[in-house]
């Protein structure tokens, strides 16, 4: 064991009364609520009624959770439906299990049903939200750190994370610590905040783009930290499923994001010929 290592949680709940608070859950609220916070301060800069992200996050939140927990019971479904599994632990959501991909999908259904109902355009309403959602991902990402999970490969190395033996891998139940991945996801997903924020002040990201910044530079840092991970996946061509997605998510989002790009550098060329052409016009006509 490392001289210098993060310890797991003893427990991952507490009990308020008859009523359990399990860390996972409150991590998951807490990144939800910042979310919302820092997309609405960004809506309201946007010249936007602050409360606009609040009323389309009530559609957009529960459509995400459920989106979230489906795409990781289908993507992992033997501990469900395989033999031996237990179907109705498929609801069980606050004992972990879901995926940041079905998150956003379903996310984005819903929110698009809230910005129906508010006359909000969902691409201005995607970039005021994208950088929050990367600081919900961030402190979100700290509740498998409660449940003893999304842990990377065995390691000695300074600062690895500690495992306790009824949630070590079948195959190392010896080895104490592991790459701590949910702790890299989570600082990557604070670098993809800054750089959203700071892209979208320096460039003025509008259609779509500053979401799709979000979405490519996030899958650069998920492509590699799935690839450290040990648990049981889906494996095509030797690389996780999850792998393949962010492969998929990443080519679709860098495409939009320069198709997007260009078309905005249209748009502000022909308003400057427009310009050119109407001030021309003024200094040629005929003074009366």
């Amino acid at each position: 064991m490392p001289l210098a290592f993060i310890p797991s949680p003893s427990i991952g709940e507490i009990h308020l009364g008859p009523l359990p608070l399990r860390g996972y859950s409150l991590m998951l609220i807490l990144g939800i609520a910042a979310a919302v916070w820092l997309g609405g301060r960004r809506w309201a800069a946007r010249g936007g009624e602050k409360t606009v992200v609040t009323d389309i996050a009530m559609w957009a939140v529960p459509f995400g959770v459920v989106g979230a927990r489906v795409y990781h019971v289908i993507t992992s479904s033997e501990p469900y439906f395989g033999k031996g599994g237990d179907s109705v632990k498929a609801l069980f959501i606050w004992d972990g299990g879901i995926g940041i991909w079905g998150a956003i999908a379903g996310g984005a259904v819903g929110a698009w049903i809230g910005c129906r109902r508010k006359g909000v355009a969902l691409s201005a309403f995607a970039d005021a939200v994208a950088p929050g959602i990367a600081l919900g991902q961030a402190i979100g990402r700290w509740g498998n750190w409660f449940n003893q999970e999304l842990y990377g490969r065995a390691t000695d190395l300074p600062l690895a994370l500690e495992i306790d033996p009824a949630h070590r891998p079948e195959a190392t139940p010896d080895l104490a610590t592991y790459h701590p991945a949910f702790l890299y996801e989570s600082l990557w997903c604070l670098g993809v905040v800054a750089l959203v924020l700071w892209a979208d002040h320096r460039f003025h990201l509008d259609r779509g783009r500053a979401f799709a910044l979000y979405a490519a530079a996030y899958t650069v840092g998920r492509f590699w930290i799935e690839y450290l991970r040990v648990d049981e996946a889906h494996h095509i061509l030797g690389l996780r499923l999850n792998d393949w997605t962010a492969l998929l998510v990443f080519a679709v989002a860098v495409t939009y994001l320069v198709a997007a790009t260009r078309r905005a550098a249209d748009r502000r060329t022909g308003v400057d010929a427009g310009r050119l052409l109407h001030q021309v016009a003024a200094t040629s006509s005929p003074k009366s």
